[in-house]
């Protein structure tokens, strides 16, 4: 007993920290801003890892993986998962907002888009997964081109052979150097984390409950359902018992930081360690979770139905009918799964809901607002449902028993 309550110290003390900081944030209000910048340092940490982190661990994982074959196989089954994860978290909130209409009743004032320059689908691709300079890879803002990158470099690394293999053990050196220095930013995390949510209840507490009540209502529960449900369930398919007891035992640490920093990739890092206390094989973690912080969604997923049945009950259109429901669930997949992974991503999955239902232009700053009252539960889903994603993962390529091949502490 003793033992497995020493397992859970960590992620106790932390969820102790954060409910702490949203006591402080609800009694001083405004006032609890004062400790912001103790929050700001935990997210600025893990952003500042985020980068050499991607990079040394796709690019380790690829060098040192048996064959290209593997690699294949682990992008094949990272694919299917993603889509299909994708697809049932539509379905979950379309079914929950089939049942608990939004948008009916709201009255919101309609404001202009200001105009935007629009790139090319072409232009849009090429800036995606590409950038002019080298120097442009060390931004998070090109995640993508960055993967791409390592993914070439770690490709080229393993076919140089015996030469390469110096390099190879110095990009899987620099990738367990990361890994610990995430062990230890995570020692301020109960510090970080309850100075953030201090600040963030301070700030928003009061303007939770306004014109986007009913979409925050629906969607918070949902969401956490999902996330306690759906993920115990697909935990369950990856491992049985034990992925359960396993998954259950280390996701609250990036589930926190999660919701606390509404970032996937500040949550990258911490996700990566859990992976590995959960027994995920190295080059399967390392490739599917800084994949999925990229173009992988669910939470996304959930919001996009959310902020179509939003918009059609705003517009006291009629949302119903097969035909108007695939829709919905195919825009869902587009904006969790593709579109996700591309700056500014979620802005043109946004026009991308405008545009198909023939929407007045005035209704993309509705359906923006509703991603931002959503975010935080949107982005613990988002991250958590990477690290159960990659279980999966392991499952289909490692066989039932995948987790007694790996010894986890």
């Amino acid at each position: 007993m003793g033992k497995k309550l020493k397992a859970y110290r960590f992620p106790l003390i932390l969820l102790a920290s954060i409910i702490v900081g949203s006591i402080i944030g609800l009694i001083f209000g405004e006032q609890a801003g004062v400790v912001k910048p103790l929050g700001d340092l935990f997210i600025n940490l893990l952003f500042m890892i985020v980068v050499p982190l991607v990079f040394f661990s796709i690019s380790s994982a690829v060098a040192n993986m048996d064959s290209m074959k593997r690699l294949g196989k682990i992008m094949s089954s990272m694919l299917a998962v993603f889509i299909i994860t994708g697809i049932i978290a539509s379905i979950t909130m379309l079914v929950a907002v089939l049942l608990f209409p939004v948008g009916s009743g709201v009255t919101i004032p309609l404001e202009t888009i200001v105009d935007t320059e629009v790139l090319s689908l072409s232009d849009q691709l090429v800036n995606t997964f590409t950038v002019p300079d080298f120097v442009n890879l060390f931004s998070r803002k090109h995640m993508l081109a960055l993967i791409v990158f390592s993914v070439l470099l770690g490709i080229a690394t393993g076919l140089t052979g015996e030469v390469g293999k110096p390099f190879a053990r110095f990009l899987e050196s620099g990738s367990e150097i990361f890994m610990k220095v995430i062990q230890l930013v995570m020692y301020y995390a109960p510090i970080g984390l309850g100075a953030y949510f201090a600040a963030l209840i301070g700030d928003f507490g009061s303007e939770l409950i306004g014109d986007y009540a009913q979409a925050f209502i629906l969607y918070y529960p949902v969401a956490f359902l999902y996330f306690a449900v759906g993920f115990t369930l697909y935990a369950f398919i990856a491992g049985g018992k034990k992925g359960v007891v396993r998954f259950w035992k280390n996701i609250l640490a990036p589930a926190a930081t999660a919701l606390g920093t509404g970032s996937s990739f500040a949550t990258l890092p911490i996700n990566l360690q859990a992976a590995k206390q959960i027994g995920v094989p190295k080059d399967i973690r390392e490739t599917v979770l800084p994949l999925g912080a990229t173009i992988h969604m669910d939470g996304s997923c959930l919001s996009s139905i959310l902020k179509i049945a939003f918009v059609f009950g705003v517009f006291n259109m009629d949302f119903t009918g097969i035909g108007t429901f695939v829709t919905a669930i195919a825009i869902s997949l587009m904006a969790g799964v593709v579109m996700s992974g591309i700056p500014g991503g979620g802005f043109i999955g946004e026009m991308v809901i405008v545009t198909l239902y023939g929407l007045p232009i005035q209704a993309l700053p509705m359906i923006s607002a509703i991603g931002v009252v959503v975010d935080p539960p949107a982005t613990m889903v988002n991250a958590t449902g990477d690290t159960v994603a990659s279980m999966i993962v392991a499952r289909q390529l490692e066989g039932k028993d995948w987790m007694e091949k790996v010894n986890v502490e």
